[in-house]
């Protein structure tokens, strides 16, 4: 938060109807809803033609395969691969929206390939691909073979044989990561010529205008905002094209971390130029990031978990976020109590959207929030690799690994990827249970308000009114909880199946989603470009904020993974035998 904005809040105190256009988190409302708004208008009416037909046929064919075997059947799994076919981003028009948004591509030694690629290279690679493609193919028609001659012989027995069953549940199981392998290699043997700078221009422009707007009418010139804005774009590109090179792609680098370093490089080298400055906007471009966040918590999804993913993510995390803030006061002893509740919020939720929306709530400090954000970055990298790596190791249930992942690993991102490193399972419940918990960032958010006025800066004999805390409330959070219950009951309204062709695979991930990721990597961005290690020097004396951070994760590891066993093990095992 920089001190225009530090000072803006304070000025908010008396709050009049300005305030709707004048202040930056209304302006991040106004502007994600914006988005979200023209996402359905594009994609609600590019369903695929025959979607309604090719699902009902699909869903037939599941409900009697479930019937008929007490295993996911080969033509189970034909089936619901059909239903998932169906996608509005696969339109015309969601197709070239996807190849304009996009940011940059993969490459393993010349970065110039995350930019473009000629179509002589292109073939060259494809050629190189294409014997691993047809060797995994091989592998995959002779995976299912064996797969439906195992199938085969547990259906002649009435499925009462329970090592055939076991047998064919193996062999199908193989069967599908055969699939999965053939599918990478078909598309790594499959790339298509490409030049994405022109593209990249053509989203920077039309970014920076959509930020510009908001800029100019909440009194700053747009000429400063969007030539700082170049520069910072440009960083941001570069953090994309860092993700996408190879080894940092193998072992989980994300954009965020490159963002943030490549900031610090330059604030702490040659320094942040004066003309970039008024581009160096963190919490506007992620407070828009997190109203569009809002549509994809589906309370519709949440409940497909139940109750015990609910007892994961919502009892768990107020203990540890309490217990840790309670142990930086009274044990280590940290003398910033907003550093204390922030580094709390950022490790027990869900990482930097609950930093983000805590350190407003309590007006920490910039240099506060960053350090709180470096921190979750750096455990969410260690985490992502780690756990999966050990819950593998010591053959713990996939259900359980990935309940367990999604309440502790900080970022959204990084629980899917780690979730995606065990097993689909996995992924599905841990992206879920992470769903559930995103959900707190708003009451996190409110209690924390609530508890700073009332508490940590009431002035003694001084009454508190309510209208304070509305005051110190982050009002972006206010779009998170409406996108998030407007997209539920759409999706309600629509229902599941085509819930997930229009605003899955529509709305959200052919657009909203896609410009989501671009505010976060300029958030980040711009994080680093403010930051400088000589202010945050004083903020780690004594070691205590990694000793927090350390000591509260370690109780949240242990905690969710108990909560977790006996949720979904001891409690509710016929929900468990469901997923």
């Amino acid at each position: 938060m920089n001190e225009n904005q530090e000072q803006a809040v304070v000025d908010s105190g008396k709050g009049s109807l300005s305030d709707l256009w004048k202040k930056e988190d209304y302006w991040a409302i106004w502007l994600g809803f914006f988005l979200l708004i023209l996402g359905m208008i594009i994609y609600f009416p590019n369903a695929p033609k025959g979607a309604e037909e090719q699902i009902a046929k699909a869903n037939a064919t599941l409900k009697a395969e479930a019937k008929r075997a007490p295993f996911k059947t080969i033509a189970w799994y034909d089936a619901s691969d059909s239903k998932k076919k169906p996608r509005a981003t696969n339109s015309d028009i969601g197709k070239w929206i996807r190849k304009f948004t996009s940011n940059t591509h993969g490459w393993k030694a010349n970065p110039l390939d995350a930019f473009y690629k000629s179509k002589a290279a292109v073939d060259a690679a494809n050629a190189k691909a294409k014997p691993k493609y047809e060797e995994a193919k091989k592998v995959a028609v002779a995976a299912l073979a064996k797969a439906k001659a195992a199938e085969a012989a547990a259906g002649a027995a009435g499925f009462k044989d329970e090592k055939l069953n076991a047998g064919a549940v193996s062999d199908i199981a193989a069967w599908r990561s055969a699939t999965a392998k053939e599918s990478k290699a078909k598309g790594k043997a499959s790339v298509k010529p490409y030049n994405q700078i022109f593209y990249l221009i053509g989203v920077m422009i039309c970014i920076g205008i959509f930020f510009g707007i908001g800029t100019v009418v909440m009194g700053r010139p747009f000429g400063a905002f969007f030539k700082g804005f170049i520069f910072v774009f440009i960083v941001a590109v570069l953090a994309y094209v860092a993700e996408d090179q190879a080894t940092a792609k193998y072992w989980g680098i994300g954009y965020a971390a490159w963002a943030i370093l490549f900031g610090m490089l330059i604030s702490n080298t040659v320094g942040t130029p004066e003309w970039v400055k008024p581009a160096v906007q963190t919490e506007y471009y992620i407070k828009t990031g997190l109203v569009l966040l809002g549509a994809e918590i589906l309370f519709g999804k949440i409940l497909s978990i139940g109750i015990p993913g609910i007892f994961v993510a919502w009892v768990v995390t107020p203990i540890v976020l309490v217990c840790t803030y309670i142990f930086g006061q009274k044990v280590i002893k940290m003398p910033s109590k907003t550093l204390n509740i922030t580094i709390s919020a950022d490790m027990s939720v869900c990482g930097v959207s609950a930093a983000i929306a805590t350190a407003a709530a309590c007006r920490a400090k910039k240099e506060e929030l960053t350090l709180a954000v470096g921190l979750s970055l750096v455990f969410t990298a260690i985490m992502m690799v780690a756990m999966p790596a050990f819950i593998k190791a010591v053959g713990m249930p996939h259900v359980l690994g990935g309940a367990w992942m999604g309440g502790t690993i900080d970022a959204t991102g990084a629980v899917a990827a780690a979730g995606a490193f065990l097993s689909d399972q996995a992924l599905y419940v841990a992206a879920t249970v992470k769903m559930i918990q995103n959900v707190l960032i708003g009451v996190i958010a409110f209690f924390v308000a609530l508890y700073w006025v009332a508490k940590v800066e009431r002035v003694p004999g001084q009454k508190v009114s309510t209208m304070e805390i509305w005051y110190r409330f982050p009002k972006f959070v206010i779009g998170f909880i409406v996108a998030s219950i407007v997209f539920s009951l759409i999706y309600g309204a629509v229902g599941k199946d085509m819930g997930y062709v229009i605003i899955d695979h529509g709305a959200l991930r052919g657009f909203s989603r896609i410009f989501r990721g671009w505010f976060f990597c300029l958030a980040f961005t711009s994080i680093g470009l403010a930051t400088n290690f000589r202010e945050l020097k004083e903020y780690f004396k004594g070691g205590k904020p990694l000793i927090l951070y350390v000591c509260g994760q370690s109780f949240n590891l242990i905690l969710t993974l108990l909560m977790a066993y006996i949720m979904f093990y001891l409690v509710f095992p016929e929900i468990t035998a469901k997923i």
